[in-house]
């Protein structure tokens, strides 16, 4: 399948955590790093998604703040 969404990051659930109508599904991306995805809970249970499944982080937005430390 196709998207339009042209960043997409392969990786691995790290970790979910269910909150009412809400998940929040960690994301370990190659290298270490992790991002994290606010999805509803049907979302999650759709997908089938279990800590350890392959998946694709697509990212669609018309901002990315940058800050420096």
């Amino acid at each position: 399948m196709q998207y339009s969404a042209r960043n997409q990051l392969k990786g691995k659930v790290a970790s979910i955590k269910l909150a009412g109508v809400m998940a929040e599904v960690g994301i370990e991306l190659p290298g270490g790093q992790q991002i994290v995805s606010a999805i509803t809970r049907e979302s999650v249970e759709s997908l089938g998604l279990k800590e350890g499944d392959d998946v694709v982080a697509m990212i669609k937005s018309t901002e990315v703040i940058v800050g420096k430390e």
